[in-house]
C-alpha cells in the first residue's frame, strides 16, 4: 500500500512538472500571411491541454469556414466595436492589400463572433452587459443560448482548464445599429446613435502551465493595470494596443508595460497602420516606436506564424 501512494505521488509530481514545462501556443489571424496589417486583432491562444480560446474575431478572419480556426472552444470578446465583433470580414486570406483589405463580405446582423461560435460550438465569454445581446444572437443563428457566459469583473471562470477573469478596460462600447434587426437598428442608425451594452472588458488568461496572460481590449491607462493584472495576478505576458487615437498610443502603451504591468514578454495589438513588409517592422511606425521604448522583448503578431510561451511568458519556439 505505501509502495501504491509513493507511486501515485510520484507520477503525479511528473504531471505536474510536465504541465509547468508545456508551452502555450498563440497564432494570430491576420489579413495577409506573414504580416502585421491594418486592421489586425485577432489571436488563437492554445493551452497545453488542447484548449483553443479564439480573442477579437474582428474582419480578418474569414468567416467561420477559415480553415486557419480549427477547433475552437472559447470565444472571447472585448467590445462590440465593428473591427472587433466583426461586421464584416475578409472573403479569403490576402484579399485586398495590407493597407486596405478585402472586407467584402457583410457579417451583419449576427456578426462574425456570433458566427464562428455557432459553427465551432463554441462558449463566448463576455463582461459587463453584453451577455443578453449575444444569448439572443446565438440562439437566432441556431445556436445554444446558454453557451454565452457573463463574467463580470473582478470574477473568474475555468473553461477548459483555462481561468478567464475580466478586468475593466476604458473605452467606449457603442453597439452599432446594423447587428440590431428591425425598426430600432434603423432609427439608430439614421439618427447616429449606438446601444448601450455595457463597459468594453479587458481579460487575464491563466493557462494550465502557469502562464498569465493579460489582453487590453482597447483601452487606455487604467489603475487596474497595476492593481490587478501586476500585484495580484502577476501577469508576464501583455497583448497590448498600441494604435492612438482609439486606445493608448505607442508612448503611452510604453508606460503601461514599463512602468504598471512589466510583464516578462510583450506582443503589440491594434497598431492601425501596416506595420510590417516581408515580415520586418517598417522603420518609424508606431510598431516600430512602441518596440524601442519598452523594456523587454515584443513579438510581432504576424499572421499565420506560431508563437509559444513558456510559464514564465518567455518566448521559446517562433520568436
Amino acid at each position: 500500500m505505501k509502495f501504491y501512494l509513493h507511486s501515485l505521488t510520484f507520477f503525479a509530481s511528473i504531471l505536474i512538472a510536465s504541465a509547468a514545462n508545456a508551452e502555450v501556443k498563440i497564432t494570430p489571424l491576420g489579413s495577409h500571411d506573414g504580416e502585421f496589417c491594418a486592421l489586425d486583432r485577432a489571436l488563437i491562444f492554445e493551452d497545453p491541454n488542447g484548449t483553443r480560446i479564439l480573442y477579437d474575431a474582428g474582419r480578418t478572419v474569414a468567416g467561420a469556414e477559415d480553415e486557419r480556426l480549427g477547433d475552437i472552444d472559447v470565444v472571447l470578446l472585448s467590445h462590440v466595436h465593428g473591427d472587433h465583433l466583426g461586421d464584416r470580414h475578409i472573403p479569403q486570406v490576402n484579399a485586398g492589400d495590407c493597407a486596405q483589405p478585402d472586407f467584402s463580405v457583410t457579417a451583419t446582423p449576427a456578426s462574425s463572433t456570433v458566427n464562428i461560435a455557432v459553427a465551432k460550438q463554441a462558449q463566448i465569454v463576455v463582461g459587463s452587459e453584453m451577455n443578453s445581446f449575444f444569448s439572443n444572437k446565438v440562439e437566432s443563428s441556431g445556436g445554444d443560448p446558454n453557451s454565452v457566459q457573463l463574467v463580470r469583473f473582478g470574477a473568474s471562470t475555468n473553461v477548459g482548464g483555462v481561468t478567464i477573469t475580466t478586468v475593466p478596460a476604458v473605452h467606449s462600447n457603442g453597439l452599432s445599429g446594423e447587428f440590431i434587426e428591425g425598426e430600432l437598428g434603423e432609427q439608430l442608425t439614421t439618427a447616429g446613435l449606438t446601444a448601450y451594452v455595457g463597459p468594453p472588458t479587458g481579460y487575464v488568461l491563466t493557462f494550465s502551465n502557469g502562464l498569465v496572460v493579460y489582453l487590453s481590449g482597447d483601452t487606455g491607462v487604467t489603475a487596474e493595470q497595476e492593481a490587478v493584472v501586476k500585484n495580484q495576478y502577476n501577469a508576464s505576458l501583455a497583448v497590448i494596443n498600441i494604435g492612438d487615437t482609439f486606445t493608448t498610443g505607442p508612448q503611452e502603451a510604453a508606460y503601461v508595460i514599463n512602468e504598471l504591468i512589466q510583464p516578462t514578454s510583450v506582443i503589440p495589438s491594434h497598431a492601425n497602420e501596416v506595420a510590417t513588409e516581408n515580415g520586418e517592422i517598417i522603420p518609424d511606425t508606431k510598431t516600430d516606436e512602441f518596440v524601442n521604448a519598452i523594456n523587454m522583448p515584443a513579438y510581432i503578431p504576424l499572421s499565420g506564424q506560431t508563437i509559444e510561451f513558456d510559464s514564465t511568458g518567455q518566448c521559446v519556439a517562433g520568436c
